[in-house]
């Protein structure tokens, strides 16, 4: 299974943060401040401080440059470094440990559970390598197991809120792209996914756009109440959904009593949906209004339009050439080459 990233900018944006952050302190701290040092070791925490700043510029400029496997790696990269870093400058103490809060922080916003489970064990091991080796016993132990626990529990409350906040992102992404009364999409959604799908039509793989209205919407309002109303719109949202072979498409509520379903079907195809949902329509029970009537408007990519805007204006006329002709009816739009 691929690993997934949770959300490429903010990623990047924390490694930038990270890297040009890291280059001037390692500069400063481990080459300026320590001139009289073993020169391989300057050099060396000279060069890592030079490449930690081109990552750096360009996970924040170009971040789609980068190949897909950095993203997960880089909090073992900088878990890495870390170490080596402190292990090269024999530093236990507190201060040096805090940058393993990066990687963690880092992989519980933005990488999965079992990653930064990973990520927990290794800079576990990572602080071992280093208290061990330049602590006593006792005192590299209670160490080990401090640091161990803190970063676990800061992972848990971290993780737990990343996930939290995901949630009510959906709740809101939701609510602001579906209709509340039939669960369909809402116009804005429609419009935002008809231009995408259009582009993507090609005739061995056409795009139906089918356009409905409910016939004399208004008498069942007036006759039985908007009660009844809201329930016969919902019995058709239920049928536009059910009535696809497959679960690839949209449905949405344009408005009022018109919908419109965005499949990827080719013209028949499209007609045959469109008759599907006129008998499951016709089977509805429960309503006193009795099964409502529906004229259905049908327009295909590439066959009929070449854009969104085309596509909507011929799907409209033929479903206004259905409700000419008696409602209750399903109508294709003419061919360009035709109308033309």
């Amino acid at each position: 299974m691929p690993i997934q990233l949770r959300d490429l900018h903010g990623a990047a944006r924390a490694v930038a943060c990270l890297m040009l952050a890291a280059a001037p302190y390692n500069l400063i701290t481990g080459v300026l401040m320590k001139l009289g040092d073993p020169l391989p070791q300057l050099i060396t925490l000279g060069v890592t401080s030079a490449v930690a700043f081109v990552i750096g510029m360009v996970c924040l400029n170009l971040p789609e440059r980068m190949p897909a496997l950095f993203w997960p790696v880089v909090p073992f990269l900088g878990i890495a470094v870390v170490t080596g870093l402190n292990v090269a400058t024999e530093d236990a103490t507190l201060g040096p440990q805090l940058f393993y809060l990066w990687p963690l922080l880092y992989a519980a916003s933005f990488l999965g559970r079992t990653l930064t489970g990973l990520v927990i064990a290794a800079i576990s091991a990572g602080h071992a390598l280093i208290a061990f080796q330049f602590t006593d016993g006792a005192h590299a132990l209670n160490d080990w197991i401090a640091m161990t626990v803190a970063m676990s529990m800061t992972a848990i409350v971290v993780a737990g809120l990343r996930e939290r906040n995901d949630r009510l992102r959906d709740v809101l992404e939701n609510q602001a792209t579906s209709d509340p009364l039939t669960g369909a999409a809402n116009r804005r959604a429609f419009d935002a996914e008809i231009g995408r799908a259009v582009t993507r039509a090609r005739p061995e793989d056409p795009l139906a756009l089918v356009m409905i209205d409910v016939d004399h919407f208004k008498t069942i309002n007036d006759t039985w109440g908007h009660a009844i109303g809201d329930q016969a719109l919902c019995a058709v949202a239920d049928a536009l959904r059910d009535a696809a072979d497959d679960r690839g498409h949209m449905v949405a509520r344009l408005g009022g009593d018109e919908f419109a379903v965005l499949l990827r079907a080719a013209p028949y195809g499209a007609l045959r949906y469109a008759e599907q949902v006129r008998t499951r329509v016709s089977g509805a029970t429960g309503l006193p209004c009795g099964p409502p009537r529906l004229s259905i408007g049908i327009a295909v990519a590439p066959d009929h339009a070449a854009g969104p805007d085309d596509l909507q204006r011929v799907a409209d006329a033929a479903l206004y050439r259905a409700k000419e002709g008696g409602r209750g009816r399903s109508m294709m739009a003419t061919p360009a080459r035709l109308a033309a």
